[in-house]
């Protein structure tokens, strides 16, 4: 797409716009400075910063704000397919045209004549050739940590490294409240609480409970609960007794 297209006369669609607007902002002579100085890993916070605002517009329910945020993010995809463009590795169709290659390949009950896809055997010959040979092999270190964990349980189960039932979880978690009681350094506690949030997690997946959501579910409870107690502590809330915040709390509480 040519930097200098005639935004107002051109016949052009959405996305070369779009893409024609990338390659401005990034043109050296007259593009935008703080656009022009950005790499991959100055971006790449952003990225995941927009993915969570569309996973909050969704929770919200507010589909003119989903609208706003799913564009916020396909420009963090413009934005990168850009930079690799600059650098002579890919381009934004290159992007496209794997994307729709691998929906293609993982389905081949909608595009060719299986009966029924292979999941795992198709993630695996993708996989093949561009990770080791580990199990966990593939799951993202940018993922937050509470997703990150439970991917890794749930790709060290297929190999049958798993509890059994619930209980054997459960008995984990309390043996890791034992370790952290018993950690005597900063160092080993936050190493122990590490390992404590870690079988939670795996508690939860054995539970069949999503331990991201019910965290995001325990986020806004309190965040309503906690909203609710300074509406009925009014202005002097912040200087009110520790007691009687938590009368606040439990009347809060019993709202709901």
């Amino acid at each position: 797409m040519p930097a200098d297209i005639n935004f107002a006369s051109a016949p052009i669609t959405p996305i070369e716009r779009l893409l024609a607007i990338m390659v401005r902002l990034r043109s050296p002579e007259d593009g935008c400075p703080w656009d022009i100085e950005q790499s991959f890993a100055t971006i790449a916070p952003f990225t995941i910063e927009e993915a969570y605002e569309v996973a909050d517009a969704i929770e919200r329910n507010d589909l003119a704000l989903l609208k706003d945020e799913l564009g916020d993010l396909l420009f963090q995809v413009v934005f990168h397919a850009r930079m690799a463009e600059e650098d002579g590795h890919f381009d934004f169709n290159d992007v496209a045209n794997a994307i729709s290659d691998k929906m293609e390949r993982r389905h081949p009950h909608v595009f060719g004549d299986a009966d029924k896809p292979d999941w795992e055997g198709i993630k695996a010959a993708e996989r093949s050739g561009h990770e080791d040979g580990s199990a966990l092999a593939g799951v993202a270190l940018g993922l937050p940590a509470l997703l990150r964990a439970e991917k890794l349980q749930k790709r060290a189960a297929r190999t049958g490294f798993d509890w059994p039932d619930p209980s054997g979880a459960r008995d984990k978690i309390i043996e890791e409240l034992a370790e952290v009681d018993a950690a005597t350094s900063a160092d080993e506690i936050e190493d122990e609480i590490g390992d404590l949030l870690f079988a939670t997690v795996n508690w939860a997946r054995k539970l069949g409970v999503d331990p991201e959501a019910a965290l995001r579910r325990a986020n806004g409870k309190f965040e309503r609960r906690f909203r609710m107690m300074e509406q009925l502590g009014g202005e002097t809330f912040g200087a009110l007794s520790l007691d009687d915040k938590e009368a606040l709390w439990g009347e809060a509480k019993r709202a709901g």
